[in-house]
């Protein structure tokens, strides 16, 4: 008799290429799964590592403009200093000059006349005083002119304080320019 082999063996084989298909297409999800999630935390580790980044370089930009905002601090201290030091070395090379300028309104001054205030702003001296006489003010104006040290003086004023008397006193204000005259050899 012959064999009839009434297995259903192409079913049997169907199913069996059926779960292959299965195993292997579960096994490629997970696969891809796998690489999504590495290549997930792959990102987020890069994106962690470009923020930490910048978040270092906004502290040390931070850093920098401080430093920056003590710089120009320091350059602006450093600009009133030398202001300073200018000021001082003009004062200090003026300070014969007002000096001796100040004696030779001392050294001006004729008998019978008095300054009762002197006042200066800049090179012009302003002078108020009282003179025995509108002679002894002439006197003096001809002396402020003949000065080195002193040039131009202008009359601004002149009252008479005791009318009709013989000893008639007068007040007087006058201004009068401060100079350094000409040394030999071209000099200050």
């Amino acid at each position: 008799m012959a064999r009839i082999n009434l297995l259903p063996w192409r079913e049997k084989l169907r199913e069996e290429r059926k779960q292959r298909f299965v195993a292997s297409l579960l096994g490629v999800f997970i696969a891809a799964a796998g690489l999504v999630f590495v290549a997930g935390q792959y990102l987020t580790s890069e994106i962690e590592y470009q923020t930490a980044r910048g978040d270092y370089i906004k502290k040390e930009i931070a850093v920098l403009d401080t430093r920056i905002a003590e710089i120009k601090q320091l350059q602006e201290r450093k600009k009133q200093l030398l202001e300073r030091m200018k000021i001082i070395s003009d004062l200090q090379g003026n300070r014969p000059v007002i000096v001796r300028g100040l004696d030779e309104l001392v050294r001006s001054l004729p008998d019978g006349v008095f300054f009762t205030k002197v006042s200066t702003k800049e090179n012009l001296i302003s002078l108020e005083g009282i003179a025995e006489s509108n002679n002894r003010v002439s006197k003096l104006m001809r002396q402020l002119d003949a000065s080195e040290w002193l040039e131009g003086p202008v009359l601004t004023g002149v009252k008479a304080l005791t009318a009709g008397e013989i000893d008639q006193k007068n007040s007087f204000a006058l201004t009068v320019s401060r100079v350094a005259p000409q040394l030999e050899g071209g000099a200050k």
